[in-house]
């Protein structure tokens, strides 16, 4: 009987937990406003390895560069699931960006990452050196900082054996 009891208030509370929650939303996000949001007059992206990317203007001119960690860190997960990120970066691999990209987080913490300061943290940092930066989570969304954390490490490790020419 006591068996019996025990899973019961298991199945009752993991129910209460999941309703309380709600089932994982997508939340779309658009690398090209991202891009945007740091190089306005970009107008395109074009791959130049595994891991960066060309920020280009409407003059074929290089105004910086990007990496993203969506195809390469999928067994990174946060509270919900996988939670890639992407770094834009100047012409000098100096980090303007980082940014989350479409995941499935609970956006009331990535909003109190965003506003803590989180994820600029990285901000003005070199990519040689951001591997090496001391970054704080924020209580309540530690999984979500812990996985975004793992995704720039992760970037900036393989970004740096190899950074792109002006």
């Amino acid at each position: 009987m006591r068996k019996f009891v025990f899973v019961m208030l298991l199945i009752c509370s993991a129910a209460t937990a999941q309703h309380r929650r709600g089932p994982a939303v997508l939340f779309e996000v658009s690398n090209k406003n991202v891009v945007k949001s740091v190089f306005p007059d970009a107008e395109k992206v074009e791959k130049i390895d595994d891991y960066w990317y060309r920020v280009i203007d409407s003059l074929n001119t290089t105004l910086g560069f990007a990496m993203s960690s969506m195809e390469h860190c999928k067994d990174v997960k946060g509270y919900n699931g996988a939670t890639p990120v992407l770094i834009v970066t100047d012409k000098k691999h100096v980090i303007k960006k980082v940014a989350l990209q479409s995941n499935y987080e609970t956006q009331s913490f990535v909003r109190i990452l965003d506003k803590s300061g989180f994820f600029a943290s990285w901000n003005d940092l070199t990519v040689l050196k951001a591997s090496t930066a001391e970054v704080d989570g924020i209580t309540g969304a530690t999984f979500t900082a812990n996985a975004v954390a793992k995704n720039v490490v992760f970037l900036v490790e393989k970004g740096k054996e190899k950074l792109p020419e002006k």
